[in-house]
Parts: C-alpha cells; structure tokens; sequence
C-alpha cells in the first residue's frame, strides 16, 4: 500500500466531535473576552459546527453540555431536528455537576444524600435524553472533591461515587457507553474523586463492561506520559474516548498541536500500533474540549481538526513491521527514527488530494474566511444581542 493509500485509508475512519460549548462565549474564572460572532443559542451552535464539517468533512457530531444547551423551551425532539437540518448529528452528552448551588461539597459524592439523589437522576435524565438523540456517549466529568484536608472522609466519598455510577449505569441501554473522565485538580486543591486514570479506570470497572475511561489530553500533570497511559487502557480496552487539547502548565484548553504536536503524534501512534498488532481500530470517541478565548471560534476548531487530521495521517505512516523489528534487537535510534520518519513526513500534499477526492477545500481555514459566513453571522448576532439586552462587555464567566 502507498504512503498516499494509506493516508487516505486513515482518513476516511478519522472523525472528530465538536463541542457546542466551543462556539459560544466562555471564559476563565477571571472573566472573558467576547466575540461578535460567537453562537447565542444552540442553533447558532450547530450552524457553526455545520461550517465545520462542511469545510473539513470529518466533524459529523456536536457534543452538548445539557444545562447550557437545553432548558424548558429546548427539548431534545427541538434541537434533533436543529442539527438534522444544519446536516450534523448530535454526539456525546455532557451532564453538568458542578454549576448548581448545593454542588458546592460535591454533587455525586455530597454528604448529603438528597444531593446525591438529585445529580444521579440529572445524570440519568442525560443518559435518557442520549437516547432520545441516538446519541452513543455519556460524558461524566466531575468537579467533585475537597479544598481542606480533614474536610470530608475520602473513602466514604468513595463508595458514595462508585453507588452513584451504579444506579446511573442501569439507565444505558445496549448501545450507549459511559465514559469516565478524570482530573487531578481544580476546582478541587487538596484531592478530586477521580484524579488519575487509575481511579477513573476502577470506577467504570465497577460499574460495567460499558463504561469506559476517558483521556482529557489537559488533564495531567507537565511531566506525565500520556501516551503510556494510553497503551495501558487500550491493552485493557479501557479506553472511550479523548477530549484534545494542549496545555504549557495543567488544564489550559488551548488549540491542539499549539503547544506540542509531537506528543499528539505518539497517542495517535499508540493506537495505531494497537490497531495493527490486533488487526483492526478499537472503537474511540474522539472529541474536542477546548477554550477558544483569543481566537475566532470557528477558525480554531476548524486548525484544531486540520491539526488532528495531519497528526493522525502522521501516525498511520509508521512502519510497524520494521519498528518491532528494532525493538527487538534492541536498536534504540533506529526504533526512535522510525517513529521520527513518519512524523516528519509532509503529509499535507496527501491531504489535499484525499479532500479533493471527497470534493472538499483544499484548504478549509482559507475557505471559510473566503465564504463570508462568520462576517454575516458577526453582524447578524451583535443585532440579535442587542434587540435581547445582552451586552458584550467583557464581564466576570
């Protein structure tokens, strides 16, 4: 097979969820920088993840954030046919257990049962509402944990998530899978429910052969190997899913590949490098969880999905073959060199001509700007936000 065929065989399999979050203004807990051309309602949402897809190809799904995409008005039969007709599919849902007033000693793992009753069944409403959607991913992220040691007994905490997963995981039907994601700190400082992947892999262990660990690529320490831990779940077939982004320090959200590519690079070839000792891909949600502050939202989920696909067409190169060869003989440059061809291998010329064999731009991020869509959207919007009282000074998130 050619360096070209094998590309485009990648390609093809590749794709990527956008989350509605990311085209809506968000900020830090410092504030936010507003955007003329940043979605209002879910609709705006998932017109701006239509452009997405329309110009990469490869973004089929919306993930939604159930608090901040549906409400009284909104309902799932609602926001289905939104996405239907903008020509993309709902993807993963997101409960929301960390916004609500009495989540502030926790939500699953409060001391207070009643809290616990109500985030369970916002959690199965969710787990209901993907169903109503098709949609085949839960996405549980939780900001649960203390500030103060002594504050609350960990173990008890414990038990308290690993009965609340239990009961949410009777919800699923045969189709859907929870997956489970992680995070060492923040909002929590002195210890998270689920800090580490260890954690996150015991908890959907014990709660059923559909739930599954989820990798947020922010979601480590500077110093950690992701990759490593990557291979672990995938030899465990633990692994469900990934949220990319890039981070210099901890959970900075930023763009992905802005930071280091390189590291991206040995995920994606962790999975091929399972795919070819197994004999086929192992089922991934592959999502994007990102904070698109500075930059346009569109153009960066759009460079985010250029980025993703050059990676991924990156790490489909390596010669496996060769590579076990070397590792055998204990041939360590040549065993690194392997790995370094394929990354520095310009795979864009490939790319181009896979998207101009799907009828796609050959460059996406040109052909957005040159479509006009965000200008009249920006303009559409700041009218809309006005007639609605909204301002668009920036303000605390």
């Amino acid at each position: 097979m050619t360096i070209e065929d094998r590309i485009h065989q990648a390609l093809n399999d590749f794709q990527i969820e956008t989350p509605s979050w990311g085209y809506a203004d968000t900020g830090t807990r410092f504030g936010k920088f507003t955007q003329d051309g940043a979605a209002i309602s879910i609709e705006d949402k998932l017109a701006d993840a239509s452009q997405v897809h329309q110009f990469t190809g490869c973004c089929p799904q919306v993930a939604v954030h159930v608090l901040w995409d549906f409400n009284a008005e909104i309902r799932s039969k609602d926001v289905g046919q939104m996405a239907s007709a903008h020509g993309v599919k709902i993807g993963s849902i997101n409960p929301n257990l960390f916004q609500d007033q009495r989540y502030k000693l926790g939500s699953l793992t409060h001391p207070d049962i009643e809290v616990r009753k109500q985030a369970i069944a916002h959690c199965v409403d969710s787990v209901q509402l993907g169903q109503t959607l098709d949609s085949r991913a839960v996405t549980l992220w939780l900001a649960d944990g203390t500030n103060y040691p002594g504050q609350d007994n960990i173990r008890t905490r414990k038990r308290r998530l690993e009965g609340a997963l239990a009961e949410i995981y009777q919800s699923l039907n045969d189709d859907q899978v929870l997956l489970v994601e992680y995070k060492p700190f923040e909002p929590a400082f002195y210890h998270t429910d689920i800090a580490d992947w260890g954690m996150a892999w015991s908890y959907a262990r014990k709660a059923g052969e559909q739930a599954k660990v989820l990798v947020d690529t922010g979601h480590h320490y500077a110093a950690q190997n992701i990759e490593q831990i990557v291979a672990w779940l995938l030899d465990e077939k633990m692994i469900g899913g990934f949220h990319f982004n890039d981070r210099r320090y901890a959970d900075d959200d930023l763009t992905l590949g802005s930071i280091d590519p390189y590291q991206i690079f040995r995920i994606f070839h962790e999975i091929f490098a399972y795919a070819h000792d197994r004999g086929d891909m192992p089922k991934i949600e592959y999502m994007i969880d990102q904070s698109h502050n500075l930059k346009p939202k569109i153009e960066a989920m759009i460079q985010t999905v250029m980025t993703a696909q050059e990676l991924y067409a990156k790490a489909s190169l390596v010669d496996h073959d060769a590579l076990s060869g070397f590792q055998d003989r204990g041939q360590i440059v040549d065993a690194e060199r392997t790995l370094k061809q394929a990354y520095d291998t310009d795979v864009r010329p490939m790319i181009a001509d896979w998207r101009k064999a799907q009828d796609l731009p050959k460059d996406p991020l040109i052909a957005l700007r040159e479509s006009g869509y965000q200008e009249t959207v920006a303009a559409e919007r700041k009218k809309r936000r006005g007639a609605m009282g909204i301002s668009q000074t920036s303000s605390y998130a």
